[in-house]
């Protein structure tokens, strides 16, 4: 991702699709460079975004697939948007269901951090990203593993704001509720139909980019973004 004079450069996982797609299209229709990390290419046919195919779940391999983004000079921001739900009753759970639940919405996230915040303290700007959910403010049925996930990141981005406000390193939480992408494809429930029952993706990328553009002595710490209306339908009443 060679540096041009003036112009943003972020980075930003899951860009494939969802919110990470959105957020990488508002980015690039403000002439930001974006580096999308994501299992397939990403959508965005602008000449400002490239890709970079990785599995984020695969945390053995992550070091060393992500090794050249050592080198980089200068990142305006990351934003760690990558993950995926899984809910039932925590016994139905396996030991391999919930670690890679864990690995992926979590432990990929605490070391991409570790990849990327060095970088950020270095240069002694920029702003660290996490998408986590409603489900990090309070737990519900079925949602126990999910929500540990979440309610971990909270935790993550708490302690790591105080450890890189000093290096003038910003970290934003974003937690949107129900929110109108394929996360829900392979699940047993989702928004209702309504307009009012759901976020659109492009409206977590606005709150993002509103932390992402914030006045530099100012931090965004956390936002909250819900639909107007929770209502949660069956994937068989759709």
């Amino acid at each position: 991702m060679a540096t041009i004079p003036n112009r943003k450069q972020y980075i930003v996982t899951g860009a494939s699709s969802g919110i990470g797609a959105a957020v990488t299209q508002l980015l690039a229709d403000h002439g930001c460079q974006v580096l999308g990390l994501s299992r397939r290419p990403a959508k965005c046919d602008s000449k400002l975004v490239s890709s970079l195919e990785v599995d984020l779940s695969k945390l053995s391999q992550l070091e060393q697939n992500l090794e050249s983004l050592k080198e980089l000079a200068v990142i305006d921001g990351v934003i760690l948007s990558h993950g995926y739900g899984d809910f039932g009753a925590l016994e139905q759970f396996s030991s391999q269901r919930i670690r890679k639940l864990i690995d992926t919405n979590l432990t990929s996230c605490i070391l991409l951090s570790r990849l990327f915040l060095p970088i950020l303290k270095t240069q002694g700007h920029g702003t660290l990203v996490l998408i986590g959910s409603e489900s990090a403010l309070r737990g519900g049925r079925q949602g126990a593993v999910y929500s540990a996930t979440k309610f971990a990141l909270r935790g993550l981005a708490q302690s790591l704001r105080q450890e890189a406000s000093t290096a003038g390193v910003r970290v934003l939480l974003v937690n949107p509720g129900m929110v109108d992408t394929p996360f829900f494809d392979e699940l047993h429930f989702g928004p209702g139909d309504d307009v009012n029952n759901a976020l659109e993706a492009e409206d977590v990328a606005e709150a993002v980019f509103h932390g992402l553009t914030a006045p530099s002595h100012a931090v965004v710490d956390e936002i909250n973004l819900s639909p107007l209306k929770h209502v949660v339908r069956s994937q068989s009443d759709r």
